[in-house]
């Protein structure tokens, strides 16, 4: 690692001109694991219904290291105690916050692996790190797992207002033209205080926080659960779904070293802690990987592989049907029979093309904003705000899908 003192200026497309300022974040920003993000896509498949969504979690990780040290300007200019190492080390631990994201973000994260999630992976990431920088990042990651006594600065990286959320909403609005995710964050981070150990907001920006709030509902359902997007994304499930199939059954499936691993094994937590060969090929994965594997699997004999892959490939999304009650198991099966019946599979091939799930969106969780009042009295934001319904915003919104493919009418209720 380099030990040249310098700094970089990046011109970001959201903030304009930042500063980075410290030498490990940009010695981390070189790392393998650090710029293989550039090849994670930030928005899954979203692309697919805003064109301009193409960014990646690399762009996301700056911008994230950007507002954190926006907010410990603000906190130190109102007197909070944070030293030169605690800085440093949140501006690492929001770097790398992302940095355990498989193939498409959130799309395969269940997909590849099986019971980790991609902040367990970032956590084994963060610790591979440390070992081959010799300890440098124990303060980060005691900010990353919360075991540092001043928690506000783990609220940072981790919280219902972090600088996570602050930069993806003002990012993800940008890049897909969705102006309702735009959030006021310079002013929210002008307005951060702390209260006994507690990150909070001034009573000041309590509207902001009404616009982040709102903000962020509008965000889940006209992009991050946006029925086309959902549509794509399971899609996609199924594609591996049916290539790791394959392959338990024998059937040469063509795919890069990295991916073949977690086609050809059923990995889990205790497998990526007791291999660290399983850790590294998952560092190697990336959307690349996807890509050409199914521009591969379009030809391949497997006639479910092969359609999955080119509807996909080609934008020949399926059908998505949302209710709010769950759908039965009858259901599903009346559409995989249906799927068998219209296209000439058999039921069981049938069954890699249909998908059933449920989302939510919850735009609040209760006791997650602080609210400071000028006689320093800390609130929770339901019990400060005024406006806004906070009961109705704290309740799930829970919809139930099924995703088949649009030769299948949607049956009339």
């Amino acid at each position: 690692m380099s030990t040249v003192n310098r700094h970089k200026i990046l011109n970001d497309p959201v903030y304009g001109f930042v500063t980075l300022r410290h030498e490990r974040a940009l010695d981390l920003m070189d790392h393998r694991y650090m710029q293989r993000l550039r090849r994670i896509s930030q928005l899954g498949l979203s692309h697919l219904v805003y064109p301009g969504a193409v960014h990646n979690r690399f762009h996301h990780a700056v911008g994230c290291m950007h507002l954190m040290q926006e907010a410990i300007d603000s906190l130190r200019n109102k007197g909070v105690d944070i030293t030169e190492a605690e800085a440093e080390a949140a501006c690492l631990a929001i770097l790398l916050h992302d940095v355990g994201h498989g193939p498409f973000s959130h799309a395969l994260e269940h997909s590849i692996v099986q019971g980790v999630n991609h902040e367990d992976v970032s956590a084994l990431i963060m610790g591979r790190l440390n070992e081959e920088m010799g300890g440098a990042l124990d303060l980060a990651i005691e900010i990353f797992n919360d075991h540092h006594p001043k928690p506000f600065l783990h609220q940072l990286v981790s919280s219902q207002l972090d600088m996570d959320r602050l930069d993806y909403l003002a990012r993800d609005s940008f890049y897909s033209g969705v102006t309702e995710g735009k959030v006021g964050s310079e002013r929210i981070i002008k307005m951060l205080n702390v209260v006994d150990g507690q990150l909070c907001v001034e009573e000041k920006a309590i509207y902001s926080i009404e616009k982040f709030i709102v903000a962020r509902r509008l965000m889940y359902w006209q992009v991050y659960l946006h029925r086309t997007v959902l549509s794509a994304e399971h899609m996609l499930m199924l594609v591996l779904r049916r290539a790791k199939h394959l392959v338990r059954q024998g059937v040469p499936v063509f795919a890069s070293p990295a991916l073949s691993l977690f086609l050809h094994d059923d990995l889990d937590r205790a497998k990526f802690l007791a291999d660290p060969e399983v850790l590294e090929r998952f560092c190697e994965l990336d959307d690349s990987d996807i890509f050409v594997a199914m521009k591969s699997w379009r030809h391949h004999e497997d006639r479910v592989l092969a359609m999955l892959s080119q509807r996909l490939l080609d934008r020949g999304l399926f059908r998505i049907e949302l209710r709010p009650d769950p759908f039965t198991e009858a259901d599903v099966q009346e559409r995989v029979q249906a799927t068998a019946d219209a296209l000439g599979f058999t039921k069981e091939d049938a069954e890699f093309l249909v998908s059933n799930a449920r989302i939510d969106n919850k735009a609040y969780v209760p006791k997650g904003i602080l609210v400071l009042y000028k006689d320093g009295t800390p609130r929770d934001f339901a019990d400060a705000n005024d406006h806004l319904n906070l009961q109705m915003l704290s309740r799930p919104v829970e919809k139930s899908f099924l995703c088949y493919p649009k030769e299948l009418s949607a049956p009339s209720r």
